[in-house]
């Protein structure tokens, strides 16, 4: 799944991007509202975090725009803190609204129900929990680590497409990891032996994916 994040604080946006990041989300940034359009159009979006204020086309005509395209979820940022701007933002579509001060957490918290990835994922009959962190197996508990459920997230979030051990790593444990790329097989030859050696896919050469299991 992959995140807009739109806002004119640099800042906001390194913090932002790496919060997504290390959970595992492909993250595209944007500076003011004419660059946030000309991404979502160009690429598949799944969630916007979009702030209100911005040069050039404001957050909430952006808001708009999208909306009148697609059903894409939309989570506004803003300063403002009257209700009357809640309510504006939300008639102009926005699914969620998010008054600035706030920790990054929390808004990736708000973000992941927007998206229902706090719910329960199957996998033929693999059961993954993400709010209860666990997974089972015909409903027994694999005792799953926390890096075997950011890896079956990760793959979940990017299902299709094929994930280099680079990939891996930077999206789950962090861009500033300094260790041997081949942890990413241990961890996966670990996965493997607890959900069943189909559901992840070797492409030699070139990394892994997820095979398309009915959930």
């Amino acid at each position: 799944m992959n995140v807009l994040i739109v806002d004119d604080e640099k800042d906001m946006l390194k913090i932002l991007k790496a919060y997504f990041e290390r959970e595992g989300y492909p993250v595209f940034l944007a500076e003011d509202g004419e660059q946030a359009l000309d991404l979502f159009y160009n690429n598949k979006i799944d969630l916007v975090v979009l702030d209100w204020m911005m040069p050039h086309v404001s957050g909430l005509s952006v808001c708009k725009e999208i909306k009148k395209q697609s059903n894409v979820k939309v989570l506004m940022l803003t300063s403002k803190s009257e209700d009357e701007d809640e309510l504006l933002a939300l008639n102009m579509g926005a699914d969620d609204y998010i008054k600035k001060p706030f920790h990054p957490g929390i808004l990736l918290t708000r973000a992941k129900k927007l998206m229902n990835e706090d719910k329960v994922i199957y996998l033929g009959d693999i059961k993954v929990d993400f709010q209860a962190k666990r997974m089972y197996r015909s409903e027994q508990d694999l005792q799953a680590t926390k890096k075997e459920l950011e890896l079956i997230g990760c793959f979940l979030r990017n299902k299709g497409k094929i994930l280099t051990r680079q990939d891996l790593l930077d999206l789950v444990w962090g861009i500033d990891y300094i260790g041997d790329e081949r942890t990413v097989d241990t961890h996966i030859k670990r996965l493997r032996e607890k959900i069943g050696s189909n559901l992840i896919k070797t492409h030699r050469g070139l990394g892994y994916s997820l095979e398309n299991v009915d959930e």
